[in-house]
C-alpha cells in the first residue's frame, strides 16, 4: 500500500510540474512585479513589420539601448503584418506561447481585438509607461480598463498634402484651405479640374480609409463607447462622411485606383492636385524629387458634423510586450526608449521620419525644422500639433468586420440606393454578425 502511495504522489508531483513547465498554461500575467531572474534576460526578440519605417526605428532604438545597456542583444524579426496577426492569433488560440516573441508591434486597429481576446498574454505596463506623456488618442486602443498595455509609437495624423501650382492656375492659395470643410473642398477640386484638368485626389471605393479619417474627426467610429456595439444607422458623422464620398465621386474630382502602387503612381506622376492622408505618405510625396517647392500641407478639410476639427488619424501602431519569459527585460528596453525618451524621437525622425506620439518630443530640434519641399513649411511641428487635436475614440474589436459590411453597403449606396437605407441595413448586418 505504501509502494503505491508513493506511486501516485511522485504522480501528482510531475503533473504538476508538467503543468508549470509546459505551454498550454504559459501565460501568468503577475503585473509589473516580475518572478526574479527574468530581469535577467538577455536576449529580445522583436516581431514587426516594414522594414523602411517601423523595423528600422526599432534598429534606431536598439542602437540607442546598447549605450545603456550593452547585456542585452536583440533580434528584429520581418515579419509581413498579415503574418504576424496569423501567428500571433494561431499561438494564442492555442494557450501556447512557444515561439512568440518578447515584443510584438500590433495596428492600433486591431490592438483590442488582442488585448481583450487575450487577456492574459500581454504584459501589464502601468507602472513603466505614463499614459498622459502621449497623445490622448493613442491611450484608447493601448488600454484595457485603465491599465496600459501598449507603448504608443508613430502617429498616423493626417493632412492634406496639396499642389500649390495646381491651387494657384484654379485661383486659390494655400490660405484658402486653412479652415474648410469637405464640402468647401469639393468645390475648390471642381475649379482645380476645370483650370488643369487635374483630378482633386484618388479614391479606392474597396478601401474605406477615407471614411475612417473624416468619422474620427467628429470623434466618431463604426461602435459607440463601448467598442462593442455597432452605431451605424443613426451615426451622423458616418452619414455625412457617405453623403460627402458620394459627391466627390459624382463631381468628376475623383481619379479612381484599386490598389497602392496606382495611389502613389497618381501623385508622383502629377495627376491629382491633393492628397488627403496620414503623415507616413511623406517619403513617398518627396521621391519625386521633381517636384520639391509644388508641395504644401494644409489642415484636414471637417464635417460639418458637430464636433468635428480640421485633425484626423489614420493607421499607426504600438508596441506590445507578450507576457512570456523575458518580458521585465523587454518592458525594461521600451521603457528607456519609446517610451521616455524624446531625443530618440529626433533621431527616429531625421533618420527614419516617424513623427511619434510622445508629447516631450514636439518641443525638439527635429520637429521645429523648415522642409524646403514643402516650400520652407515646417510640416512636422504642424504635424505634431495635430496629433494633438485628434478626437479619441474607441476602435474596439471590430473594426475591419464591420468594414466589410460598409464596403457592401458603400457600393449599394454609390449605385444609387437611398443613404439612410444603406445605412440601416449595415446595421442589422453588423447587429447579426458582430454583436
Amino acid at each position: 500500500m505504501k509502494k503505491l502511495l508513493s506511486v501516485m504522489l511522485a504522480s501528482v508531483v510531475l503533473l504538476s510540474a508538467c503543468s508549470t513547465g509546459g505551454t498550454k498554461n504559459e501565460p501568468s500575467n503577475s503585473g509589473n512585479s516580475g518572478a526574479e531572474g527574468s530581469t535577467q534576460a538577455k536576449e529580445i526578440t522583436v516581431w514587426a513589420w516594414d522594414p523602411a519605417f517601423n523595423i528600422a526605428a526599432m534598429n534606431v532604438a536598439k542602437d540607442a539601448y546598447s549605450k545603456v545597456n550593452k547585456d542585452v542583444t536583440i533580434n528584429v524579426v520581418e515579419n509581413a503584418q498579415a503574418d504576424i496577426v496569423q501567428k500571433l492569433n494561431t499561438g494564442l488560440n492555442s494557450g501556447s506561447t512557444k515561439g512568440l516573441p518578447n515584443i510584438v508591434l500590433i495596428e492600433d486597429y486591431r490592438a483590442q481585438s488582442f488585448l481583450q481576446a487575450y487577456p492574459d498574454s500581454f504584459y501589464e505596463l502601468t507602472d513603466l509607461v505614463k499614459a498622459d506623456s502621449f497623445a490622448d488618442y493613442k491611450i484608447g486602443p493601448t488600454s484595457v480598463d485603465g491599465k496600459q498595455y501598449g507603448v504608443p509609437f508613430d502617429s498616423g495624423v493626417t493632412g492634406m498634402y496639396v499642389r500649390t501650382d495646381y491651387l494657384e492656375q484654379a485661383g486659390y492659395s494655400l490660405d484658402a484651405l486653412q479652415d474648410i470643410d469637405w464640402k468647401q473642398y469639393i468645390e475648390i477640386g471642381k475649379a482645380v479640374k476645370a483650370k488643369t484638368g487635374k483630378s482633386m485626389l484618388t479614391l479606392d471605393p474597396n478601401d474605406l480609409g477615407q471614411i475612417r479619417v473624416m468619422i474620427q474627426s467628429a470623434g466618431a467610429w463604426y461602435t459607440g463607447k463601448d467598442g462593442q456595439t455597432p452605431t451605424i444607422a443613426d451615426n451622423a458623422a458616418l452619414k455625412e462622411a457617405l453623403v460627402m464620398y458620394k459627391e466627390m465621386m459624382d463631381s468628376g474630382i475623383v481619379k479612381v485606383i484599386s490598389d497602392w502602387s496606382q495611389f502613389v503612381g497618381a501623385f508622383n506622376s502629377g495627376e491629382v492636385a491633393s492628397v488627403p492622408t496620414g503623415n507616413w505618405i511623406t517619403a513617398s510625396i518627396k521621391a519625386e524629387a521633381s517636384q520639391s517647392g509644388k508641395w504644401a500641407v494644409a489642415p484636414l478639410p471637417k464635417l460639418a458634423t458637430e464636433g468635428s476639427v480640421h485633425a484626423s488619424n489614420l493607421g499607426g501602431s504600438s508596441w506590445y510586450v507578450m507576457n512570456v519569459d523575458g518580458k521585465e527585460a523587454a518592458a525594461e528596453f521600451l521603457a528607456k526608449t519609446f517610451a521616455s525618451d524624446a531625443e530618440l524621437y529626433q533621431t527616429l525622425n531625421t533618420k527614419v521620419g516617424v513623427i511619434g506620439t510622445l508629447k516631450a518630443a514636439a518641443s525638439g530640434e527635429a520637429y521645429s525644422a523648415t522642409d524646403e519641399f514643402f516650400k520652407g513649411q515646417k510640416v512636422v511641428s504642424d504635424f505634431a500639433a495635430w496629433t494633438e487635436q485628434i478626437p479619441n475614440v474607441n476602435y474596439g474589436m471590430n473594426t475591419y468586420a464591420i468594414e466589410d459590411i460598409m464596403v457592401v453597403a458603400m457600393q449599394a449606396y454609390l449605385g444609387g440606393k437611398d443613404v439612410d437605407t444603406v445605412l440601416k441595413d449595415a446595421q442589422k448586418q453588423a447587429d447579426t454578425q458582430i454583436r
